[in-house]
């Protein structure tokens, strides 16, 4: 077999990228495009409303940028998770944008739309034929955690991209996906080694996020080989080095060195990492091995947690800054207090952050001490309803303020507050309550696919 390139537009749609990157790629002979369009970052907001992370200009610039280049070479192209979660209206929102492209840019192809959103009907079958499982540390699902998710998709892996091209796509817009299925389908249905795709795909998946030093978005090239792939970014002033690449195997992942896709499992623990050029990386000794216990696809689902009000403050008084514990442990004793009287056994959650000590990692910061003259602390109040959130909040901002301190006597006031009203409503707020697998009947079985001639 001769050689397979690859390019990533960037590593969000939305996020932009130089066009001109894309101009180089097809000029070195790039033969698809893939551009990532989604992820769990922002977290589970997206997937409960339906709406995206960049606006539709952002993303409609990006894919423009994509498809006038693409389209006219006949180059396949695939952009995956639409619209940031995936769901059906997202991907709508996405080929809607695809279509005005097309229109606009008199640009004709045959389009495969590839929906991931699942009914709970489907997940609650597979449940009922006991082909759910949990991934650690969630609990077995279970019938109430399906009815309460707003939306569920599923995460695809390369089958139903690979199908969709089989059956004469042009352009793929797909729902949720693993990041890497976007790149590895075509190279994949090509016959190219499993190990050395999946490890390429993974490199590629963030654009030009591993290069050695990003000053912004842009796109990255591999080339595949029988027993290896090279990879470099398509700017200039960009550089990729045996350890940049390396690196970016960790990103998102625990293990570096076993990569979980739904049909199998990458190991890189044997991959070398070679410098080729001063911009150029050549990687082999991957390989990748299938599932012995069946094909899985992970699902992910988002519910409603309540209603947030926060109050952001800061405090620099030196004594309150000295026993922080106990001043929020005090705080906490007389809030508590009040509100059972007030509101009685109503059910409220109240998370504080303390920016400055361990506002970031919480329990997990090895060194949970207040240092420096002042600290930012946010409190978030939620509850069933928005009126009973605000209620707390307007009684905790009060209390926080005068909250006393053993070395002063009479009033203090040591809560700065940089907004007026100190409380700000956030309206409802959504978890992940969903981290689970479904075992389907076949890897294509839960994706629908749609064509249409654009």
């Amino acid at each position: 077999m001769a050689s397979f390139s690859v390019v990533s537009a960037t590593g969000m749609l939305g996020s932009g990228f130089q066009p001109e990157s894309l101009d180089k790629a097809i000029a070195l002979g790039a033969e698809m495009i893939g551009c990532d369009a989604g992820s769990t970052d922002g977290g589970p907001s997206y997937l409960a409303r339906g709406g995206s992370h960049f606006s539709e200009p952002a993303m409609k610039r990006d894919a423009e940028a994509i498809l006038t280049r693409a389209v006219p070479k006949k180059l396949p192209v695939v952009i995956g998770s639409a619209g940031t979660a995936g769901s059906d209206a997202t991907l709508a929102t996405m080929v809607g944008l695809v279509k005005e492209i097309a229109r606009e840019n008199k640009l004709n192809f045959r389009m495969a739309v590839i929906h991931s959103e699942q009914t709970k009907e489907t997940v609650l079958r597979h449940l009922r034929e006991n082909r759910a499982r949990a991934l650690p540390p969630a609990a077995p699902l279970d019938e109430a955690m399906v009815e309460e998710s707003l939306h569920i998709v599923a995460m695809m892996g390369v089958e139903p991209i690979q199908k969709a091209f089989a059956d004469g796509a042009d352009v793929v817009i797909a729902g949720r996906s693993s990041d890497t299925s976007i790149f590895a389908a075509l190279p994949l249905l090509k016959g190219f080694d499993a190990g050395i795709v999946w490890h390429m795909a993974k490199i590629l998946e963030c654009g030009a996020a591993a290069v050695t030093q990003r000053l912004a978005p842009d796109s990255m090239m591999a080339v595949l080989h029988d027993e290896s792939f090279d990879v470099f970014p398509l700017r200039e002033d960009y550089r990729c080095s045996a350890q940049s690449i390396a690196s970016h195997t960790l990103y998102e992942n625990a293990d570096p060195f076993e990569l979980v896709e739904p049909s199998g499992t990458l190991y890189t623990r044997e991959a070398r990492y070679e410098e080729i050029s001063d911009r150029a990386v050549r990687v082999s000794g991957s390989r990748f091995v299938r599932n012995e216990n069946g094909y899985t696809v992970k699902l992910e689902g988002a519910r409603q947690a309540g209603y947030s009000t926060i109050v952001p403050g800061a405090v620099r008084d030196p004594y309150i800054l000295a026993e922080m514990d106990e001043w929020l442990a005090q705080l906490d004793r007389s809030i508590r207090a009040r509100l059972l009287r007030t509101i009685g056994n109503r059910k409220y959650e109240i998370v504080t952050r303390v920016y400055g000590r361990d506002g970031v990692m919480g329990a997990l910061e090895p060194t949970p001490r207040t240092e420096g003259h002042e600290a930012f602390i946010l409190w978030d109040v939620i509850s069933e309803s928005q009126e009973l959130s605000r209620t707390i909040a307007t009684s905790l901002s009060h209390m926080a303020v005068h909250n006393p301190i053993p070395k002063w006597h009479g009033l203090i006031s040591g809560v700065a507050f940089p907004y007026s009203p100190a409380e700000i409503d956030r309206g409802p707020v959504y978890e992940f309550h969903l981290n689970h697998v479904l075992v389907p009947d076949d890897p294509t079985a839960l994706f629908r696919t749609e064509f249409e001639e654009v």
